[in-house]
């Protein structure tokens, strides 16, 4: 099967809904989700957006205080950037009707309610009680699917991005012309070809034992702009929440860090907090410092799990401003109005990604990404609280203001080459799959964690370096399924992490090394830059001439 848009955006979250809408009445897209559409991290989002929405907060103090999140390597225009577009991007949720929770003053003036998160020195983040990205995405997504030149292809995952290159097409500039993807009903692989491709597929946290993020955040953007050319950035920075809920039938449920915005306080089972000890912010410092509190505190002790307690409050503000965090912790015996939470870290964000300019352009002309599968600069080193969801709405604006801009101009169509599956046969040994998933993402979580060591590094890449080997083999031999395009992608992003990490010699930021435990003050602090060999020949993928 062949399709044909002006601009395909693979992802369904915040980021690639919101560009799809501020584009759709100048052309066609076609937006690819792997699952269903509400099954990326968008959804689950609970905390919010920042945005200075008070007379009482500034740009300078949203922009200050995220440079200091970023630890030396947020870069400031983009900050600046995006910290500028906020607002009107809040505003534009507004219209669409995003239901964002309100305070009543007096006088019976209602104004958006702000919470105060990890890192944030005023109250700036605008938030839909505990639910923020199902009220985000359930608007977006109503509004894209009753446009009339949107469609959405759910249940397909992209192989790989078609380039001029791979082509072997006569193109002096390699140039993105679209997408193989699987049909996870037909089992088939798909021809997308699109003027404009747009990677919003989110982060890689699924490269980790232990993460918040859905199933779907195997780092699949940044391993196919990888085999398409694109440089990548940062990658050794990846953000770790500091509280998931601790309980053996919990699955990856995030306690929003809200809560500790809020007034809670973490604890040791004997109920001393131990907070302030690490940081004179105690529960309100970034999130990379309160990981990293959690996790010593936990190997001191020999703890599997920390608590969060906000018992103090009123039962009737826990229940409002966080009913879905207390309905989930009292489906598991946690009354979290009468009890504090076992909490531990888990991967949560990707804070390095492809490399993009501000309007989301990547290396490879035509091409764009946006949202955490991005390297913008934004973060640094290490992400703020609420930052993200605020990056998916001003890139996305940004890279469809540019993308509109050039619809107008001549689009030369190409003949792209059908994907081959005449010498593949079926596999009966999926278990190779399951297994190597498992030991990834076990070695990753022991070896490239929370804190780090050479010795660590040096066995985890030696690992990822015999998993691709073996992956590499069994992807050519046998029909590609989605868990296998998936754990391609997902060692691919691991070797990119263990690289960019041993390359850093010292600690700074979401990177912390027991053999460089201090920031090297010494010269100006620099990305960590990865760029693919070029190839000479044709890559070996499966098409026919």
């Amino acid at each position: 099967m062949n399709y044909q848009h002006d601009v395909l955006i693979i992802g369904g979250g915040a980021a690639g809904l919101s560009l799809a809408l501020r584009i759709a009445d100048q052309c066609t897209v076609a937006i690819i989700t792997k699952g269903p559409s509400k099954e990326g991290s968008t959804y689950y989002a609970q905390g919010g957006v920042s945005a200075v929405l008070s007379d009482q907060d500034s740009f300078e103090s949203h922009i200050e205080d995220s440079l200091k999140a970023g630890a030396g390597l947020a870069r400031e225009e983009t900050v600046r950037f995006a910290v500028e577009h906020g607002p009107e991007n809040i505003r534009w949720l507004q219209e669409l009707g995003v239901p964002f929770s309100r305070d009543t003053f007096k006088g019976g003036k209602r104004e958006l309610h702000l919470t105060r998160e990890g890192g944030h020195t005023h109250r700036r983040v605008v938030h839909a009680a505990d639910a923020t990205g199902k009220a985000m995405s359930d608007t977006l997504e109503n509004h894209a699917r009753q446009h009339p030149n949107i469609t959405f292809f759910e249940h397909h995952i992209a192989v790989d991005l078609i380039t001029t290159e791979k082509q072997c097409l006569d193109e002096e500039e390699n140039t993105c012309i679209g997408a193989y993807v699987l049909n996870k009903h037909s089992k088939h692989v798909e021809t997308f070809a699109a003027s404009y491709v747009v990677l919003a597929t989110g982060g890689a946290s699924k490269v980790y034992l232990y993460t918040s993020n859905p199933d779907g955040s195997t780092g699949d953007g940044i391993a196919m702009a990888w085999r398409a050319g694109c440089s990548v950035s940062n990658l050794e920075f990846n953000q770790f929440h500091p509280t998931c809920l601790y309980h053996p039938d919990a699955k990856s449920f995030l306690i929003s860090e809200a809560v500790r915005g809020e007034g809670g306080r973490l604890l040791l089972p004997d109920g001393k907090p131990f907070m302030q000890r690490f940081d004179e912010r105690g529960e309100l410092a970034p999130r990379d410092i309160v990981a990293r509190a959690i996790d010593h505190e936990m190997k001191r002790l020999g703890l599997p799990c920390v608590y969060l307690d906000i018992s103090h409050r009123s039962a009737a503000f826990i229940a409002s401003h966080f009913p879905t965090i207390h309905k989930r912790c009292l489906q598991f015996g946690i009354d979290m109005t009468r009890e504090p939470i076992p909490v531990v870290p888990a991967a949560h964000y990707t804070c390095g990604g492809i490399n993009t300019d501000l309007h989301g352009r990547t290396d490879i002309r035509n091409l764009y990404a946006i949202g955490e599968t991005a390297h913008t600069g934004l973060h640094g080193a290490n992400r703020m609280a609420s930052n993200s969801l605020l990056e998916c709405l001003v890139f996305a604006q940004s890279a469809a203001g540019d993308i509109t801009a050039r619809l107008d101009k001549p689009q030369r169509h190409y003949t792209i080459s059908q994907w081959d599956e005449s010498r593949v046969t079926d596999s009966d040994e999926d278990v190779v799959i399951s297994h190597n998933w498992d030991e990834l993402r076990r070695f990753m979580w022991d070896y490239v964690g929370i804190v780090r060591t050479n010795k660590r590094l040096e066995r985890a890449m030696h690992r990822a370096s015999l998993l691709q080997t073996e992956i590499d083999d069994y992807y050519s031999n046998f029909r590609i399924t989605s868990d296998l395009i998936e754990l391609r992608n997902l060692t691919l992003v691991a070797e990119l992490i263990i690289r960019s990490a041993m390359l850093r010699k010292e600690s700074r930021g979401l990177h912390f090394s027991l053999d460089y435990p201090w920031a090297d003050d010494s010269s100006e602090a620099k990305d960590t830059v990865l760029k693919p060999e070029h190839k000479s020949t044709r890559e070996k993928i499966k098409i026919i001439k």
